[in-house]
C-alpha cells in the first residue's frame, strides 16, 4: 500500500511493507520529478518496489535505493517517522 500526500508543503509518499511505514520525499533523483503514475501509485506491477513514472527507475521501499533505471545507486530522500497509536508521525528536515 502507498500514499502521497503533503507536509507542510513537502510532497511525500509512505508505503506500507511487512507491518512498516517507509517515508520519502516525493522526488526522483534523476530529474527531480514526482514519482506517482496516478495518485497513490508509486509502487510497480509486483507491489515490491517503488517505481518512477517518468523514467520506470525502481526503488527499494525498505531503503530508497534506486536498483534499476538512470539513476541506478542514488537514494530517494528518506523522511524520519514513526508510527503510534494515533497514526504516522513525520519529521521533515529542515529548510536551509
Amino acid at each position: 500500500m502507498s500514499r502521497g500526500f503533503n507536509v507542510d508543503g513537502v510532497p511525500v509518499l509512505a508505503v506500507r511493507r511487512a507491518g512498516q511505514v517507509y517515508v520519502y520525499q516525493n522526488r526522483c533523483p534523476h530529474r527531480n520529478v514526482a514519482l506517482e503514475w496516478q495518485p497513490d501509485q508509486f509502487l510497480d506491477a509486483s507491489a515490491s518496489l517503488i517505481q518512477c513514472a517518468t523514467h520506470g527507475a525502481l526503488f527499494l521501499i525498505e531503503t530508497g535505493e534506486c536498483v534499476a533505471g538512470p539513476c541506478e545507486g542514488a537514494f530517494l530522500s528518506a523522511v524520519e517517522s514513526g508510527e503510534e497509536d494515533q497514526g504516522v508521525w513525520i519529521n521533515l528536515p529542515t529548510r536551509g
